[in-house]
């Protein structure tokens, strides 16, 4: 029941006394994209972790709102001299929801579970330099690497790397089990997923008493919702044109900030005529990403020449180089041999950047003789033909995840960049603890992936949030995607 339902029923003070306290314990939020399934572990979607990080799964360590890493259920940890032994020290008197202890070996089983050869853990590169995991005793962990590894660290925090119980695996997908300040209650697959507080929660417990993430996949559904006040916030709001009503009405505070997400329009390099630097380049001209903005997330965007954050303080502005140029679009085409332009598809998973930028890229493209047959996917279709099938020529999709330009480095990856220069540059990386060599490293990455015009380099995400105005705790940026619901709370 939600508070203006319970207005609704009643008059009386008592129901009105009764519904400012179920406002005050719970929350419901909305979500546009529903989970495929419940384990963090073994899928690229994003939603998974949009409803599960920190709330119910927890790693090593951890991410916070303004992108730090900080301890997680590893308390402290040392570090050899040659960066090559990572020992943590873990929490004690950590149980999972089941109520079974955490300790070492469960540690030892998430991170060898992860780095399997048989893994199905869409981040294995993350664990790839990792030698050993050994059990020194039930609060001691030590993680031995192949070569030493600057974000290790920063690695261990995606959800990606969550700590899971051995006896779980079977029904993670549909029930999981984690460490977090929040278990599981249940899914009403395509309605919603239900939280509720943890009692033994090892840490700080949590202020709320329940929560419900519902899934509106419509921004018009999404934008009715929040003014009916059925929702309490809407986690990345899917309708951009809405907001300057919400910020105007004292019911709701409005929430802009950044994201890790590089939207792009993701280019399979392995398929013919994109196999071909020229026709690449020739995208990458061929876009307006002011136009896009402005039309599809209604001017909330940064626009970006490479796959990395602006407010990263190793960012390098790289815009100029695939600058809107039609001509130079169409002068690259013929240089290619296709004067006359080509077909292709353009697969638009469900997000509003995707369906809406989608339309205006199609337009863009059509321009310069591309011809692009938008097909419009669910996530569950994209995940099957386009991560993991590689059957498509265009797509559009944010990358969410932290400080990711390390994907490039794949070439089984999705878009299937194949450059052993950049892959010797991202193992030196990866060696590499010096600050400033670092930043060099990642600037010369980012100059070649963008050189190379790998794919159409869109625009930085924004983080758009509306929510109730008593509501306080949630995160304003997104440094990974998550709703984090572990510090929220009411105000008084």
């Amino acid at each position: 029941m939600t508070f203006r339902t319970i207005i609704f029923a009643a008059s009386s003070t008592l129901a009105l006394m009764a519904g400012a306290a179920f406002a005050k314990e719970n929350v419901t939020i909305g979500l546009q994209l529903e989970p495929p399934h419940l384990d963090p572990t073994s899928a690229a979607a994003g939603a998974i972790d949009q409803v599960l990080y920190s709330n119910v799964f927890e790693g090593l360590t951890r991410f916070m709102g303004d992108g730090s890493v900080v301890a997680g259920l590893a308390k402290s940890w040392d570090i050899s001299a040659d960066g090559l032994v990572y020992t943590f020290h873990l929490n004690t008197g950590v149980t999972f929801h089941d109520g079974s202890s955490m300790d070492a070996e469960d540690v030892k089983f998430s991170l060898d579970r992860a780095r399997a050869e048989d893994s199905t853990n869409a981040q294995k590169a993350l664990f790839a330099d990792i030698a050993s995991v050994d059990v020194v005793d039930p609060a001691t962990v030590k993680v031995t690497l192949s070569k030493a590894n600057g974000n290790m660290l920063f690695n261990l925090a995606w959800g990606d790397a969550v700590i899971v119980a051995p006896e779980s695996i079977d029904n993670i997908k549909t029930t999981p089990v984690g460490t977090g300040a929040f278990k599981f209650s249940g899914w009403v697959q395509g309605d919603r997923i239900d939280l509720e507080k943890n009692a033994n929660y090892w840490g700080t417990p949590a202020h709320l008493d329940g929560a419900t993430f519902k899934f509106i996949s419509d921004p018009t559904a999404a934008f009715a919702a929040m003014m009916a006040e059925d929702i309490d916030a809407f986690s990345g709001f899917p309708a951009p044109e809405n907001l300057p009503q919400f910020d105007a009405d004292p019911r709701f505070q409005v929430l802009v900030g950044s994201t890790e997400g590089e939207t792009i329009l993701s280019t399979n390099n392995k398929q013919a005529p994109f196999d071909d630097v020229r026709v690449r380049e020739a995208l990458a001209h061929a876009i307006d990403r002011q136009a896009i903005i402005d039309g599809a997330m209604f001017g909330y965007g940064t626009p970006i020449g490479t796959h990395f954050a602006p407010h990263n303080p190793a960012y390098k502005d790289l815009t100029a180089g695939s600058a809107f140029d039609p001509a130079r679009a169409k002068a690259l085409l013929a240089e290619a041999g296709l004067a006359d332009g080509f077909e292709t598809t353009l697969h638009l998973p469900p997000p509003s950047y995707a369906r809406r930028g989608g339309e205006i890229i199609a337009a863009q493209l059509a321009q310069v003789g591309i011809k692009a047959e938008i097909i419009n996917v669910e996530w569950a279709q994209w995940l099957e033909t386009v991560f993991r099938g590689k059957d498509f020529g265009l797509t559009i999709v944010s990358h969410t995840e932290p400080m990711d330009i390390g994907i490039y480095a794949r070439p089984e990856y999705y878009f299937q960049y194949d450059n052993a220069d950049f892959q010797a540059l991202m193992a030196k990386l990866n060696a590499t603890t010096d600050p400033d060599q670092r930043t060099a490293m990642l600037q010369e990455a980012q100059e070649t992936i963008s050189k190379d015009y790998v794919n159409g380099y869109l625009f930085q995400l924004a983080s758009l949030s509306v929510a109730k105005t008593g509501l306080q705790g949630l995160w304003a940026n997104a440094p990974t995607q998550a709703t984090d619901l572990t510090a929220v709370s009411w105000a008084e």
